[in-house]
């Protein structure tokens, strides 16, 4: 049934602005390659969303059958603060700003990153290559570019030359804008700029004096361009063209739009058949931002300690109100998305362990009838994940109204209904439960039995003042009890 649902599988491809056909270029074999952190500051929700994205990508592929190649590279060197190769190293300003050693800054950004991610139960990739140690990779392909006549040398740095590579080829064929346009939304060339044409890129950077982070080059002493890195490292790894290249959706105009340039200009073929990209984040509405003033980090996320949080979230809850929209989608935060997510993560926990408790009937009232082809479906149609875990959620249904004793079910269903769950909820959207992993939940367990223990003695003792308040109590404090036929039943 997996290999049949593999055949299936459509992906959005910004490249053709429509829903393809998966067509691995070597089946079963998948390559994969998702543009990585700059790793110079804590690592912001936009980029945790790109990468949580990618890691249900991931999974999902995985689970269809396909041997996938992941590479997600990691930028230690080469980013200026603007996108048109202005503005100073960002290595060298927060190493200043910290008064550290630029490596060291990569380290420490690296490590928090690698964290953060963790916390979010994500994959690691196959391979996680730095731009530090493929600049031998970059310089070779800079000169092949140089060679094929796309690239020029000036005083020691080199630039793509983006007019003449139009002549021959579509340069916004990304973001379906012609050369005339792009044109247009430039500043015209001072007498101090080296570059022959406005939109001309740098491959290679010549170093000032002073700076840390500098390599030999046929061209002298200098540091790589940020979007040659992606092209070296994905064409090492992946080769010349592969299945696969994602990123967020702000890497498209400038970034991915000069990837595709590189790799064509040398490798004579665009470097991925698949461009798949995640959209923004908003708060209430508005643009995350720096700028903006409304962003947070996750630790503040899952702390509550930032002023337009009422309380923190676990990482479960997180992950989880990501996966309710779609990864093209907007994707909104605010206390109140959160405190609904958070509601509907517990409850699909709470229904995998009652799924685990639930008998089997020889006279089954419902049937789960095409439970498991709806969720196939869903994750087909572009990964799918609100369509997905609203089929989840008909399966929450079901497994609490044969608990309730409204409805039975047969042994088979029983069987698939935890099949379903576990291959959907763990193994491609990647949640586990928090209730059950946390160190101190032999002790919460413990602790209830207790507290259970001490109201049922109460009851039976006709001291109802005593077994309300505990109830009440434990209500308050988000604990859930539930006297039944069976006993008393508790959830969090």
């Amino acid at each position: 049934m997996i290999k049949e649902k593999a055949n299936q599988l459509t992906v959005y491809n910004t490249l053709s602005r429509t829903k393809e056909h998966f067509k691995p270029l070597h089946p079963p074999l998948v390559g994969m390659y998702v543009c990585g952190p700059t790793v110079y500051s804590d690592i912001h929700l936009g980029n945790c969303r790109t990468f949580i994205s990618f890691d249900m990508i991931y999974r999902y592929l995985l689970h269809l059958g396909y041997k996938v190649r992941y590479v997600r590279n990691i930028t230690d060197a080469g980013h200026l603060e603007g996108d048109m190769d202005e503005g100073e190293d960002k290595f060298a300003k927060r190493a200043k700003l910290e008064q550290l050693e630029p490596m060291e800054i990569v380290q420490k950004y690296t490590l928090g990153f690698h964290e953060v991610l963790s916390l979010f139960n994500t994959l690691p990739p196959s391979i996680e290559p730095t731009a530090t140690g493929h600049i031998l990779e970059q310089i070779e392909m800079i000169k092949k570019i140089i060679e094929e006549g796309y690239a020029y040398e000036v005083n020691g740095s080199v630039y793509f030359d983006v007019e003449k590579y139009s002549k021959e080829h579509h340069y916004g064929i990304l973001t379906n804008r012609k050369l005339e346009d792009l044109l247009e939304g430039t500043r015209e060339l001072d007498g101090q700029d080296e570059k022959r044409g406005r939109l001309d890129f740098a491959l290679w950077i010549k170093a000032k004096p002073e700076t840390l982070m500098q390599w030999p080059s046929p061209w002298g002493w200098g540091f790589p361009g940020w979007h040659i890195e992606c092209s070296a490292m994905s064409t090492k790894y992946l080769g010349t063209r592969f299945d696969i290249h994602g990123g967020g959706m702000d890497l498209q105009a400038t970034h991915h739009t000069n990837e595709i340039a590189q790799s064509e200009a040398c490798n004579h073929t665009a470097p991925a058949n698949y461009w798949v990209h995640t959209n923004m984040l908003t708060v209430n509405g508005v643009r995350m931002s720096k700028t903006a003033g409304n962003g947070f980090l996750p630790n503040e996320l899952f702390t509550g300690d930032h002023p337009m949080l009422e309380r923190g979230y676990s990482p479960m809850t997180v992950r989880f109100f990501m996966a309710q929209s779609h990864y093209r989608s907007t994707l909104d935060f605010s206390n109140e998305a959160l405190q609904a997510a958070e509601k509907g993560y517990k409850k699909l926990m709470e229904s995998l362990s009652t799924l685990e408790k639930l008998q089997p009937s020889n006279s089954p009232s419902i049937e789960i009838g095409d439970l498991e082809e709806k969720c196939y479906d869903a994750m087909n149609d572009d990964f799918n994940s609100p369509v997905l875990i609203a089929h989840l959620f008909d399966a929450v249904r079901m497994i609490n109204s044969v608990n309730d004793k409204k409805e039975t079910i047969s042994a088979t269903d029983i069987e698939t209904l935890k099949r379903v769950m576990h291959t959907f909820v763990f193994d491609v959207l990647g949640l586990v439960d928090e209730t059950k992993t946390t160190g101190g939940s032999d002790v919460i367990e413990g602790l209830m039995k207790l507290i259970l223990d001490i109201r049922r003695s109460a009851r039976e003792n006709k001291d109802w003042a005593t077994s309300d308040k505990i109830r009440d109590e434990l209500k308050e404090a988000g604990v859930e009890i539930k006297d039944t036929k069976e006993g008393v039943e508790w959830r969090l």
